[in-house]
């Protein structure tokens, strides 16, 4: 899960801001899913209290970060939207 979200945030790195967004999607849903079998772990006790917690606060961290990309992109996106609906000349609409 680690590699496959290092992968899809490589890939995002080196693309348009317009193509960007489904790979931080991507990023994103893996996360999530790491937490979810972090948290499978550490209920079948498989890993330690203390492990469970240095893990689950750097798997939170990299979820808001994330977030504030994806959030960043979709106000981009917004932006560019309404640019192209906008009129070009005065008076059109």
């Amino acid at each position: 899960m680690f590699v496959e979200i290092m992968e899809a945030l490589a890939i995002a790195g080196f693309l348009s801001p317009e193509e960007k967004a489904p790979y931080v999607r991507i990023a994103i849903r893996k996360t999530d899913t790491l937490r979810i079998l972090l948290m499978v772990l550490w209920e079948t006790q498989s890993i330690d209290d203390k492990k469970y917690l240095a893990l689950s606060v750097k798997i939170e961290e990299i979820g808001r970060n994330l977030g504030g990309w994806s959030g960043q992109l979709a106000k981009l996106a917004k932006q560019t939207q309404e640019k192209q609906n906008s009129p070009t000349k005065a008076g059109e609409k």
